[in-house]
């Protein structure tokens, strides 16, 4: 089931967002998680991997089976009209694989994407804004 220490974040940043208007960000960091879990990796893997941190490579989130992924995530706020148009784009290409999560206002994983990265380079290098149609057009995780 869910880490409970995911919830555990998550409540905490609902609850700072009631009281104060804006939650923290902890968007990354439960996206570069989520998204190595999606992946297959282990929860045991990913946190003995994240323990020495100062090893990731360089473009990379994460390392799994010997490939690296990078991570892109996207939440929308739930004030009005905060829907999801944009996606940050990578802005490197020293990357295995990309993986984009699309969260619900409450940090429900709605959908996520994989892209390989040649495929992705192929597809996007020329576009300059990218929308949740353009990633939904790789392969998807959930």
């Amino acid at each position: 089931g869910k880490m409970e220490l995911r919830q555990q974040l998550i409540s905490t940043a609902l609850e700072w967002q009631r009281r104060f208007g804006v939650a923290p960000a902890i968007t990354s960091a439960l996206s570069e998680y989520d998204a190595a879990i999606l992946v297959g990796c282990s929860e045991e893997d990913y946190s003995k991997y994240m323990q020495d941190k100062t090893a990731v490579a360089r473009g990379a989130d994460f390392v799994h089976k010997g490939k690296k992924y990078q991570v892109k995530a996207c939440r929308p706020s739930g004030k009005p009209g905060s829907k999801v148009t944009w996606v940050p784009k990578a802005n490197n290409y020293e990357w295995d694989y990309l993986v984009w999560v699309h969260y619900t206002t409450e940090y429900d994983i709605y959908e996520a994407w994989l892209w390989e990265m040649a495929e992705y380079r192929n597809a996007f290098e020329a576009v300059i804004r990218l929308s949740p149609d353009h990633m939904r057009m790789g392969r998807r995780l959930k």
